[in-house]
């Protein structure tokens, strides 16, 4: 079959590798000029980690990656409040976990595609489904005529909003705002140690990442923001309005964060959907089912969603319908499951009150008991969903 692929982030690069690998004709493309890099760490394992396995990525993804030693809760004087080792996440999931940016991981399975046409600096602009074809369009390209249409375009995605509806209809806003910025030369340093400070309804934290880079991290809750920033001007002041009061290293990062021009902002949201096909089209990734950046783990959710419609694509012989139904049917309770607990995680990153803060700081400690560490952390760590086997030639 010709299938396009509309994003080239995490789960359009490993739909077009299991596709490429089962000898379909795959168009990607994505709106950037190039893939992006840099942005926000994030905790890869789990299923996710299963199909990179299978792509033969983890160890260069390992390589990349960190193996953060400590999550640790400071106060305005830097001491320490709370925290925990990681070494619960080793435990729970058998060593199959690491922390690194998302875009090292889009770049690692983008290096490894082989005969996948790729398009940057376009995205599709109309799709036309005839029933047996569909006739694409996009901003600059010519139009192609394709068998499928893929929309791996994340949260805000294009596809969904062209053939499904709004964003708005499909959006479940968790009540926050994130945004992150890296920084070179910035001290103090704790080598693989997450620090995170928290202020009621914010929380500011940073990682230390290899090259002299930092990375920060800001999540804040909704009730500071009056209106959605689109310029780096408008991000930066939002910054600086939610985070005005706050103690710590606060000031300081702040003052260093005029000085960058990538920074991140975004809702923090989950995307819930009925059905993720219409015709022969399908969404995949967040596109589909976004659990939101505060889960952890849509990165994994996303390979995991890619590898499976892949699989049912070859396994259908040609029967898209078919394909499409197994793969809703497959995944649909496991990533709602997913949501649920993402959306009762996400207020643990941004507690609203101070005796909300001290409430964590002091139950996080418990965590080196195992078996405490099982009850609060053992469900979301460890995935209710057995990856098919599939044969892709």
């Amino acid at each position: 079959m010709k299938v396009v692929i509309n994003g080239a982030g995490v789960a359009g690069p490993t739909l077009a590798w299991w596709l490429a690998r089962a000898g379909h004709e795959v168009l990607m493309v994505e709106e950037a000029p190039t893939l992006r890099s840099g942005g926000y760490v994030i905790d890869f394992w789990g299923v996710g980690y299963d199909v990179a396995d299978r792509m033969g990525l983890v160890p260069r993804i390992r390589e990349l990656g960190y193996q953060v030693e400590e999550l640790r809760f400071v106060g305005d004087d830097g001491r320490r409040t709370g925290g925990f080792s990681v070494d619960v996440f080793g435990r729970l999931t058998e060593g199959r976990f690491t922390s690194l940016r998302r875009s090292d991981v889009s770049a690692t399975i983008f290096g490894a595609l082989e005969g996948v046409e790729t398009i940057f600096g376009d995205s599709i602009a109309g799709i036309e489904d005839s029933g047996d074809r569909v006739s694409v369009r996009f901003a600059h390209a010519e139009p192609r005529q394709a068998d499928l249409v893929i929309g791996a375009d994340g949260l805000h995605s294009r596809v969904r909003e062209m053939v499904f509806g709004p964003e708005e209809s499909f959006e479940l806003f968790l009540g926050y705002h994130v945004a992150a910025f890296e920084l070179e030369g910035y001290r103090p340093r704790d080598e693989l140690v997450y620090v995170s400070h928290a202020a009621p309804g914010g929380q500011i934290s940073r990682f230390s990442m290899r090259d002299d880079r930092t990375l920060f991290l800001f999540v804040f809750h909704d009730e500071h923001l009056a209106s959605r920033p689109h310029t780096l001007d408008e991000r930066r002041a939002a910054l600086r309005d939610v985070f005005s009061d706050v103690r710590w290293e606060c000031p300081a990062i702040l003052a260093a964060m005029e000085e960058v021009d990538d920074l991140y902002f975004d809702r923090v949201s989950q995307i819930r959907m009925e059905h993720w096909t219409r015709g022969r089209v399908a969404l995949v990734g967040d596109a589909a089912a976004c659990v939101s950046l505060l889960a952890g783990e849509g990165t994994g959710l996303a390979m995991t969603e890619a590898y499976v419609l892949a699989g049912e694509l070859g396994a259908s012989h040609g029967d898209t319908l078919a394909a499409f139904t197994r793969y809703e049917s497959r995944l649909r309770d496991f990533l709602a499951s997913k949501q649920a607990s993402a959306a009762k995680f996400a207020s643990s990153f941004a507690p609203r009150t101070r005796p909300g803060i001290a409430f964590r700081n002091m139950v996080t400690p418990l965590l080196r008991i195992p078996a405490l560490a099982d009850w609060f952390l053992g469900r979301d760590l460890k995935d209710d969903f057995a990856l098919p086997d599939y044969d892709f030639g």
